[in-house]
């Protein structure tokens, strides 16, 4: 069998997507929410964050690009499916699930720059 080595650019960009989305949870934690989970997986899809500010949940999706436009549009319609399915999953698993409200936003970062964070984006 062939030995197989790492695409170095594969590698790079998945070091890159780890650190981004650690990065938008500072961001969001500096802005005053609660990190309840990174990377949270579900047999339906990923949440990169979910966050907590109140009664109010936040299923974010994080986007590492070099221009803004391109990580906005990144989140496709499919991906959107994914992430409100694994949210209803997630918030069906809440004992205080009742009370709880879900927001989808996007947080696009871009080298050099602070992540900008796009409320209710879909």
């Amino acid at each position: 069998m062939r030995d197989r080595q790492a695409d170095p650019n594969r590698l790079k960009a998945f070091r890159w997507g780890h650190v981004s989305e650690y990065a938008a949870a500072l961001y969001l934690m500096v802005k005053g929410y609660r990190i309840r989970a990174i990377r949270h997986r579900t047999k339906l899809g990923e949440i990169d964050i979910i966050a907590q500010r109140g009664d109010l949940v936040v299923c974010v999706e994080v986007k590492a690009r070099r221009d803004l436009d391109s990580a906005v549009f990144a989140v496709t319609g499919t991906a959107q499916q994914r992430i409100r399915a694994a949210s209803d999953l997630w918030l069906a698993r809440q004992p205080d699930a009742h009370r709880l409200s879900l927001r989808y936003d996007i947080v696009a970062v871009l080298p050099w720059r602070l992540p900008r964070h796009f409320e209710d984006a879909f």
